[in-house]
């Protein structure tokens, strides 16, 4: 370069690499990564969301990238996207239903929670936190999306889980077991946690949120087993469920249109 390079540039990207590595993250973490003054991240941060590409996190808990880094790449179609469609109706989810709602999209073999509303909600069965994976074959938020992934997919995914060593993965007769798992989600219309699967007295119930001919993630309620019976959960869950992925692929795919460069719009 005949240049010297800009440095709040490359301090801006670096801190940009490092929101992007986990859901949340703090100025402490930042500072403790870089080694900048926390002044300069405070100004870098401000820089970033004025840009749209970094958001103040829930409860002022650190921050997170927004899906306008999708105008940096035109491959963006990861867990930051489908958690800022979704989480306003994951919200409204916990608000009226009660019950605590997650969003999670694939990691690996695995899918990871990328919206939780268990803090919002009073009646919680357990702890699902941001990050937590759960398996594919054994939890409803894995079914849904195993069932419903483009077939080129599933097989891949199948071969990953008869390499894994977890039982809940990889359990015997994987073939068989997963092939009545998607069996009954698909002829369900909706995916229930295996009934072996801990915490026996609770359940969750999740449905696939689709982007196109795939699946963008799965949503899904925790409930007690106690509290909703049979009719509770096909006439009161299950639709509210269904309407709330049909209302966040249409909120990804007003993130997708926002992100795109406009026909008039000049790209270097």
């Amino acid at each position: 370069m005949s240049d010297p390079p800009v440095q709040s540039v490359l301090r801006a990207i670096a801190l940009l690499k490092l929101l992007n590595r986990q859901r949340t993250t703090t100025v402490d973490q930042l500072h403790r990564a870089t080694g900048l003054p926390k002044p300069t991240i405070m100004r870098l941060l401000g820089t970033l969301i004025e840009a749209g590409l970094v958001a103040k996190a829930e409860r002022a808990l650190g921050y997170r990238i927004t899906s306008q880094v999708a105008q940096l790449s035109a491959g963006f179609h990861g867990g930051p996207l489908v958690a800022e469609a979704g989480r306003a109706w994951a919200a409204d989810l916990t608000r009226r239903l009660k019950w605590p709602a997650v969003i999670a999209v694939l990691d690996q073999a695995r899918m990871a929670v990328s919206v939780s509303t268990l803090a919002e909600s009073t009646v919680s069965p357990f702890h699902a936190t941001i990050g937590t994976r759960y398996s594919l074959v054994t939890r409803a938020i894995g079914r849904a999306y195993l069932a419903f992934c483009p077939d080129p997919e599933r097989r891949i995914l199948m071969r990953m889980l008869a390499a894994a060593s977890d039982p809940e993965d990889n359990p015997p007769n994987l073939v068989r077991v997963a092939a009545a798992a998607i069996a009954a989600v698909r002829r369900q219309g909706y995916a229930l946690r295996d009934p072996k699967a801990e915490p026996l007295g609770s359940n969750t119930v999740a449905v696939p949120i689709r982007l196109g001919d795939g699946v963008a993630g799965t949503i899904g309620l925790s409930y007690f087993r106690s509290a909703v019976n049979h009719e509770t959960l096909v006439t009161e869950l299950v639709p509210a469920l269904h309407e709330a992925s049909r209302q966040i692929t249409a909120a990804i795919e007003r993130l997708q249109r926002n992100a795109r460069p406009s026909s008039g719009q000049a790209v270097e």
